[in-house]
């Protein structure tokens, strides 16, 4: 499902192609996420993909990306035992987690939920 060049793909538009204003205002600015979007998606158009799993590609890449889901993610599955969640909205995890860990740990979360759909979408749409 998941293959060595639908990940080449991700992290050459997740990290080559993401400008520290992508990055920075993706959470903040429509346009930042779908310009983000726009150029994460093109090497994935090497991959020759249905225009469907393209769709699916974009779309959940902006939905993810434009609004955080990744820490909804992190919060859920800690539960019961995590505090509320206006305790833990920056990423997902607890304040008394170190913020270093909490960041990263939030980004590997999110890279999980794209390589996944994407290789889901690839291979069945």
């Amino acid at each position: 499902m998941i293959t060595a060049d639908q990940l080449v793909c991700h992290a050459i538009g997740d990290y080559i192609l993401q400008s520290d204003w992508m990055a920075t205002e993706k959470t903040k600015r429509t346009l930042a996420a779908v310009v983000h979007v726009l150029a994460y998606s093109v090497p994935f158009l090497f991959l020759q993909p249905s225009l469907v799993a393209w769709a699916v590609i974009v779309g959940t890449h902006f939905v993810i990306d434009r609004w955080r889901l990744a820490r909804y993610v992190v919060w859920a599955k800690n539960l019961p035992a995590t505090p509320p969640w206006k305790e833990c909205a920056a990423t997902g995890y607890p304040p008394d987690r170190p913020a270093w860990m909490a960041v990263w740990l939030l980004i590997i979360a999110d890279n999980i939920l794209h390589v996944v759909i994407n290789g889901l979408a690839l291979r069945y749409l």
